[in-house]
């Protein structure tokens, strides 16, 4: 039975990410009481004595709590975006290569993707990898997602009695083009430049979507939207949180960005025509986009089945 601690159990990720593990009878649950929870000696303890060390945390708390790991068997994956793009620590998406998938299952430092950036990495990292999207275009790319995302201010913010107005609304933020995901989505997408994102929360609790357009005549392949899909289709083959949509299952239809709320998978889709494309990740941003993640990257670094309570 492997040990498992929770720092910063209290959050949103923190709080999924244990509901998850209802019903595992492999793994031990350490807890600190709620009065040491800010008390560094207690909190080290635990991180030492657990196999598995989630950190759903601020960036610097996270960082905090990795210095204070003093053994090599402690695996340690972080939720925070402080670890995301540094090179001796896996990005927790297996899905996007068999190195990947190698550097999770043999890691001991394991960063969680971020929700958008999860999104983007899924549809572009591809496109770039088979030679089909330039590395120097100019990708843009929307993101909408439910408010839980926003962690437990804004959770209450939306949530509280007698509401401002504007809550009602769709809510544009990261005006500054700067949101905290672009440099994952940079570093890990195999792109030039940075991309642009627009992301968009809305009244709704959980699930979200992110988009890229693209102009089929700037693509170094011009593609149909079934064969872009197809694309697609053999590259994340035989994986079990993605998958594909077929073309005509969405050609003429509308989609909803909380179908796949509560569960840890992930759907690409493709629409448009010969000239313009877009290519759509769907998911749960509390799933796949987070605690359902971490828990997938737990179960590969344990050598256990990657669905076990997913």
């Amino acid at each position: 039975m492997k040990k498992v601690f929770i720092d910063g159990k209290e959050g949103t990720t923190g709080l999924k990410i244990f509901e998850r593990f209802e019903g595992r009878n492999d793994l031990e649950i350490l807890t600190i009481a709620e009065e040491k929870r800010k008390d560094v000696s207690e909190r080290k303890r635990l991180i030492n004595e657990a196999d598995v060390v989630f950190l759903c945390l601020p960036d610097e708390a996270a960082r905090e709590s990795v210095s204070l790991v003093e053994n090599e068997k402690t695996i340690v994956i972080d939720a925070s975006t402080a670890h995301r793009t540094l090179d001796n620590w896996a990005y927790g998406l297996p899905e996007l290569s068999p190195k990947h998938r190698e550097a999770v299952c043999t890691g001991r430092r394991i960063s969680v993707p971020g929700c958008y950036a999860t999104g983007f990495i899924t549809i572009a990292t591809p496109l770039v990898a088979l030679g089909i999207l330039p590395k120097d275009y100019p990708v843009t790319a929307y993101g909408i997602s439910g408010y839980s995302g926003g962690g437990k201010k804004l959770i209450a913010e939306y949530e509280a009695t007698n509401r401002a107005e504007k809550y009602d609304s769709p809510r544009i933020y990261a005006l500054s083009l700067s949101h905290k995901h672009i440099p994952e989505m940079h570093k890990h997408s195999g792109l030039t430049y940075k991309p642009l994102l627009n992301p968009i929360v809305c009244d709704y609790y959980n699930g979200m979507a992110v988009s890229m357009p693209l102009c089929t005549r700037l693509l170094n392949k011009k593609l149909s939207p079934s064969e872009l899909a197809q694309q697609y289709a053999e590259y994340y083959a035989g994986q079990q949180f993605i998958s594909v949509l077929p073309y005509d299952e969405v050609a003429e239809g509308v989609l909803y960005t909380n179908t796949l709320a509560g569960t840890n998978r992930l759907e690409i889709i493709v629409c448009g025509n010969d000239e313009q494309l877009t290519v759509i990740s769907r998911f749960d941003n509390l799933g796949k986009g987070a605690s359902g993640a971490a828990v997938q990257c737990m179960n590969l670094a344990l050598g256990v089945d990657e669905a076990t309570g997913l």
